[in-house]
């Protein structure tokens, strides 16, 4: 690790994303898509974690729920 880097959350999979989230998969890609209508620039981008597997920091969807909620 870069020593003038932070550190980052853990990296979550798409199962603990939608529980955290409380949408369903269809939406979650839907707002991920842009060109999706229900594209939102300001949702967390996935990160790539194998050749098949990706998944997105738990820290980066907290502060998105928060930013929703106010």
């Amino acid at each position: 690790m870069n020593p003038t880097s932070t550190p980052r959350s853990r990296v979550i999979r798409l199962r603990t994303c939608l529980d955290i989230i409380g949408l369903c998969r269809s939406t979650l890609f839907d707002i991920s898509n842009p060109k999706s209508a229900r594209y939102d620039p300001t949702f967390p981008k996935k990160v790539r974690i194998g050749l098949r597997a990706v998944g997105w920091y738990e820290d980066e969807i907290y502060a998105w729920l928060a930013s929703k909620r106010a």
